[in-house]
């Protein structure tokens, strides 16, 4: 930016960083133009779930995500309101200092009102400029904690310098960041869906694997297969125990003993691995896991979640809440097994729907009994590449769509960076300058304040005047 066409201001502290505007515009301290006026808290007994009378909703930080927590106050209980066109501050977080509008009522202690003084700026623009990451920033740097809260320092946010274009181009960058953020949203809400999509694409291949779609040209003898049990595939069916004492009982290393919130379908949770000693180990030696062997989840919410045990599991344990499912590999592979149990049919044979209620456990007889018509060893070959070859593709696309919207997160942000620099939209010549418009603001407001006086030296002769004539 040259020197010459713009002004800049160092906000100094604990988050020091530079501003710029156009020479246009001008700065002024917070406070200065913008009123922050707090909230206040009725107390509870007066809070109503149906409005009763003459009642007002109670407007907290969590309405403005949810209407699952209405709560009413009479009226005459209410000191704060706000209507659906002003720009409220969440006080209290985490986060802190969100930017907040669209709703309508009283309001608690939690949120403060932001209020443009003299008609200084507009709500959009105000309500746009809040939400820029540099104040954002400035204000979490001196958040005030309480009770292992965090929360805005009024005071410290009141000085902040804020930045003043002249009222038309005002309009002109809420026209603009309308229709640009608008965009934005779009493009969000769009790459927000896709990992929905990838995951009905997921499930698409699993079913299409086990029905035989992903392989119609291994045509050979397929209609002349038999069912056959699991039981007569596999050469180990059985789930483990927990070691006397429970939790208390783990060790902080050690030989691991996988439980059912480690096993995940997509992935193996590490994070709440637990472990056993040798002594431990030993009372659970039937139940030793081996590279590959299929661990199934067969109790509570997360019954059917289906994965293959990873080499840093072998020699570990599975308790009662995961059976390992070791394979006869000459006619059953682990990974095929692994497509299988994991697929749509077999999720809901798994989870009941099938019997029309929700199991709550597998048997170990239930799962030897389960028949499964399963193809010759190299067409399961065959379809344990194809999957692993469309699962990659999804997985590719979804580090793709993660990083977009990374980047679609920043793009917000920069956005609003660009218009309080002045970058967004052109300054037309014909503006009357912000400076010009301070002082006229400035000028009403002493006249305002002089007509005060007269007023109340008025009011003052009148009541002596009256004094008197008594």
């Amino acid at each position: 930016m040259s020197e010459n066409t713009h002004k800049h201001v160092v906000v100094e502290g604990s988050y020091t960083h530079k501003l710029e505007i156009p020479n246009t515009w001008e700065f002024a301290k917070l406070s200065e133009v913008i009123e922050i006026v707090g909230g206040s808290q009725p107390p509870k007994s007066d809070f109503m779930v149906e409005p009763e009378g003459d009642c007002v909703r109670l407007i907290q930080i969590r309405d403005y995500k949810s209407d699952n927590n209405i709560v009413y106050i009479p009226r005459n209980k209410a000191k704060r309101f706000v209507t659906k066109n002003e720009v409220m501050i969440g006080r209290y977080g985490p986060p802190i200092f969100q930017i907040l509008r669209g709703l309508e009522g009283a309001y608690n202690v939690a949120l403060m009102k932001a209020k443009p003084r003299d008609r200084i700026f507009s709500n959009e623009y105000l309500y746009y400029y809040l939400s820029n990451t540099n104040l954002y920033n400035y204000v979490e740097s001196a958040s005030d904690r309480t009770a292992g809260q965090s929360g805005v320092n009024k005071k410290h946010l009141e000085q902040y310098p804020v930045a003043i274009p002249p009222i038309a181009e005002q309009k002109r960058i809420v026209e603009k960041l309308d229709e640009v953020l608008a965009q934005v949203d779009t493009i969000k809400a769009r790459l927000d869906g896709i990992p929905d999509l990838l995951k009905r694409f997921r499930q698409s291949v699993l079913a299409s694997a086990v029905s035989g779609k992903l392989t119609e040209e291994w045509t050979e003898n397929r209609s002349n297969r038999a069912e056959v049990s699991l039981k007569s595939m596999t050469t180990k069916i059985g789930s483990g125990s927990t070691p006397k004492g429970g939790q208390a009982a783990y060790k902080a290393e050690g030989i691991p003993l996988v439980r059912s919130m480690n096993i995940h379908s997509t992935f193996i949770k590490y994070d709440d691995l637990a472990f056993i000693d040798e002594v431990q180990a030993e009372k659970l030696k039937n139940v030793k896991i081996e590279l590959d062997d299929v661990l199934l989840n067969i109790t509570g919410a997360s019954i059917g979640r289906v994965n293959l045990a990873p080499e840093s599991f072998v020699g570990g344990r599975v308790n009662q809440h995961v059976s390992i499912i070791r394979c006869n590999q000459r006619i059953l592979l682990p990974h095929y097994l692994h497509i299988y149990l994991a697929s749509p049919k077999m999720q809901k044979w798994i989870e009941g729907e099938n019997y029309g209620a929700t199991r709550q456990a597998l048997t170990k007889s239930m799962i030897e009994s389960l028949e499964l018509n399963i193809p010759a060893i190299e067409e399961q070959k065959e379809i344990v590449h194809l999957v692993n070859q469309y699962f990659a593709l999804a997985d590719t696309i979804e580090v793709q769509v993660k990083k977009a919207q990374a980047r679609v997160d920043n793009l917000t942000q920069s956005i609003l960076a660009k218009a309080f620099r002045g970058e967004l939209v052109p300054q037309d010549p014909n503006d009357e300058p912000a400076d010009k418009l301070l002082e006229r603001i400035a000028k009403a407001r002493k006249e305002a304040e002089a007509l005060a006086k007269v007023a109340k030296k008025a009011e003052s002769a009148r009541k002596r005047a009256a004094k008197k004539a008594l």
